[in-house]
């Protein structure tokens, strides 16, 4: 199976055609590689770490760009079953984020430390989504949004 690791292209060029000026929130979830893999050129190639360890190098190296553009972690929790959805869906960890901007999302990509960090996250993740959502404030009903 095929993962999805890094955005395409075309997934980054939709993204910049949403409006860039108003919070966004990403729903992030993540399945680890048993064993990181790293190019065989980088420190960490034979370290031995597992998908897990690596992913919080990542997290460690992204501190400070996520930081600096205002984002926050709303909710992070770790998946125990998928009830609706397909069982080789699985996840080893479930985040929301949030930017004050889509252009703060935009900007922290672009930082210098933020791209030294991503190596551990590609070497860490196996599968995953980053879904952006526009922020709602929830209405009386079950499921249902009012404006933000």
């Amino acid at each position: 199976m095929v993962g999805h690791i890094d955005p395409t292209k075309a997934a980054m060029t939709a993204f910049r055609e949403l409006p860039s000026d108003r919070p966004i929130a990403m729903i992030n979830l993540l399945r680890f590689r048993d064993r990181a893999d790293y190019p065989a050129d980088h420190a960490k190639a034979d370290a031995g770490l597992t998908g897990a360890e690596a992913y919080s190098a990542y997290g460690k190296g992204a501190a400070a760009p996520f930081d600096r553009v205002g984002g926050e972690q709303l909710w992070l929790g770790r998946p125990e079953i998928t009830l609706i959805g397909p069982a080789e869906e699985a996840w080893d960890l479930a985040f929301i984020a949030r930017y004050p901007t889509a252009q703060a999302f935009a900007d922290m990509l672009r930082d210098p430390e933020y791209q030294a960090a991503v190596i551990h996250r590609q070497a860490a993740v196996a599968d995953s989504r980053l879904i952006r959502c526009e922020p709602a404030l929830p209405a009386a009903g079950f499921g249902e949004s009012a404006p933000a």
